[in-house]
C-alpha cells in the first residue's frame, strides 16, 4: 500500500508529513527550508520516491469566510507546477487554523519558543495529512 504525504506551504518553509503504512495515522517527517521551486520539488521527488508516496495532501489557507486567501492562490500554483512534475494525485484541503492549532497544543505543552519555532510547519502538515485521513474514513463509514 503507498503512503500519502501531507504538505503545509509556507513562503520559507514546507512542512512535511506521511502516513504510516496502512494510511492510518499521520506523523510528522521534516520541514524543509525553502530554497528554489526547482529544489523544493527535487527534495518532495526524493521524499515520494524514498517513501512510496500515492497521493499528496497539500494544506490550502481559506479564508474563515470560505473565500480563497492571497496565500491559497500561491498554493495553487504551487500544486499546479507539483503536479506537473509528479505523476500523482494532489488534492487540496482547507487548513484554516492548522498551524495556530498546533502552536496552542505546543504552547499548552509548555514548549519553548525556540522548540516550537522548529516543529511548527511539520505538525501543521500533520493536522492537514490527519483531518484529510479522518474524512475519508467518515466517508466509508
Amino acid at each position: 500500500m503507498t503512503r500519502i504525504m501531507g504538505l503545509d506551504l509556507g513562503s520559507k518553509t514546507i512542512g512535511v508529513a506521511i502516513t504510516d503504512p496502512l494510511n492510518m495515522m499521520a506523523q510528522p517527517l521534516e520541514t524543509i527550508h525553502r530554497t528554489s521551486l526547482v529544489k523544493d520539488l527535487e527534495r518532495l521527488k526524493t521524499i515520494i520516491c524514498e517513501y512510496d508516496i500515492g497521493e499528496i495532501v497539500l494544506g490550502n489557507p481559506i479564508n474563515m469566510s470560505g473565500t480563497s486567501s492571497e496565500n491559497s492562490k500561491s498554493v495553487l500554483l504551487f500544486k499546479d507546477k507539483l503536479t506537473a512534475e509528479i505523476n500523482l494525485p494532489v488534492v487540496s484541503w482547507d487548513e484554516r487554523l492548522s498551524t495556530q492549532a498546533m502552536q496552542r497544543m505546543l504552547i499548552d505543552a509548555d514548549v519553548s519558543r525556540q522548540k516550537r519555532k522548529k516543529v511548527i510547519d511539520k505538525l501543521a502538515a500533520v493536522f492537514i495529512l490527519q483531518g484529510y485521513l479522518d474524512y475519508k474514513k467518515m466517508g466509508r463509514k
